[in-house]
Formats: structure tokens, sequence, C-alpha cells
């Protein structure tokens, strides 16, 4: 009895030490900062078809731009991700191309909102605009917080003897954000006067 309660107890001293709660708690961690990302994406989907309604009241022949959003905003949608599947590097690339998209589509928005100055002094779309500029601004935190989460368990997991752990528990090193072109903005722009 005594050598079964000592072995218990060495069990439980070299388990303590392995890392494993540890490794479930930022793992838990990353999962609730992912879904305060798609919180903020959420928020921005959400507001999309009260930004293209106000835009199509005064741009009726900008048909393909506002299209091209509503397309975007529609591929966002299909596109689910939660913190568990987060962890699928396929998965994130699809989301995030989804969500780059829509950004992109909402960019052009913008640029045809620019040759319309009485869209641009109404009121409801002066709302709406700072609304989007608003969650944009969340979105890049949410994102920021989620990829510093990713990268505290990512070390965990890989440092030794964590990793040994991790392997033992089938933990992975979760894949993060990237940037999409990243030999692009590599590159210094070059600027002419």
């Amino acid at each position: 009895m005594l050598k079964q309660w000592m072995a218990a107890m060495v069990l439980a001293v070299s388990l303590s030490g392995c890392g494993y709660n540890t490794m479930q708690s930022q793992d838990e961690a990353a999962n609730a900062r992912w879904s305060d990302v798609l919180n903020q994406y959420q928020r921005r989907a959400e507001l999309v078809p009260n930004l293209v309604a106000t835009v199509q009241g005064y741009a009726k022949h900008e048909k393909e731009v506002l299209t091209e959003v509503t397309e975007a905003r529609a591929k966002v949608g299909s596109v689910q991700l939660t913190g568990d599947t987060a962890t699928n590097e396929q998965q994130l690339k699809a989301f995030s191309d989804a969500q780059n998209g829509l950004t992109s589509a909402l960019s052009k928005l913008m640029v045809v909102v620019e040759k319309y100055p009485e869209l641009k002094a109404n009121a409801n779309f002066m709302d709406l605009q700072k609304q989007l500029e608003g969650t944009e601004n969340r979105i890049a935190v949410a994102r920021s917080r989620y990829i510093e989460s990713v990268q505290t368990y990512n070390t965990t997991v890989r440092q030794f003897p964590n990793n040994l752990t991790a392997k033992m528990f089938g933990m992975q090193v979760r894949p993060n954000f990237t940037v999409e072109n990243e030999k692009a903005i590599s590159t210094a722009p070059k600027v002419s006067f």
C-alpha cells in the first residue's frame, strides 16, 4: 500500500511539471481570443448590408461594386471557423482569404463613395462609415491578441520537456494569421516627386 501511494505521489509530481495544464490553459485562451476575432468579423459582416443599401440609394449605376461587396460578404458567411477548427492551416487560410476579399470589396466601395459628395454628407452613411472604421480597428486588435495567444501556446508546445507531453497528448502547434502577399510588402515602395 505504501509503495502504491509513493508511486502515485511520484507520478503526480512528475506530471505537475510536464506542462499539460499550462498547454490546456493556453489552448483555451487561444480559443477565446479566436472567438473575439470572429465576433469582430461578424460585427463587420452585419454592417455591410446597411452600408450597401445606403450607397445603393445614391449610386445606382455602381452595380458592379455593390454586387462585389454583397458576394464577398456571402463568401465570408460561408466559411465558418471555430476555435477548434482554427488549428487547421487550410481552413484558417480559406477564412482569411474570404475576409481579405471583403476588405478589398469594401475598399472599392469607399472609392465609389468619393464620387458622391451628397452621400458622404448623409448622416446615416457617416454613422455606418464610423462604425465600420471602428470595427476594422477592433478586428486588428482582436487579431493581434489572437496572434499573441497562439505564439504563447506554440512556444510552450515546442519547448522541452513540454514538447514530449504535447506529443504524448496529440497537441500540435497552431497555425496563425499570415500576410496575404508577404513578398510585395517586403519591397520598399518607390516614391518619386
